[in-house]
């Protein structure tokens, strides 16, 4: 099998270590950089040997962590009026 027929989400420590510690320099004091650490880690799960994670499981997560930041937004917007 050549490099261009490689699983491009076979295990890879070295992605799993770059992606993590690219979400801990963006994780910072507001909720959207805590929106993209959390995204980017789960990303990482991708390519970490002991996750059973597939590229669906990360959209339905990514899903989740937007739409709980929008029904957040949401909910302050109508506490305030």
């Amino acid at each position: 099998m050549s490099d261009d027929d490689a699983d491009p989400l076979a295990p890879d420590r070295e992605k799993v270590a770059l992606l993590r510690e690219v979400a801990g320099e963006v994780r910072g004091d507001t909720s959207e950089s805590e929106q993209l650490a959390a995204i980017v880690y789960r990303l990482s799960d991708l390519y970490d040997e002991a996750e059973e994670t597939t590229p669906e499981d990360i959209y339905r997560a990514t899903r989740h962590i937007v739409n709980v930041k929008q029904r957040g937004t949401l909910a302050r917007e109508r506490n305030r009026d």
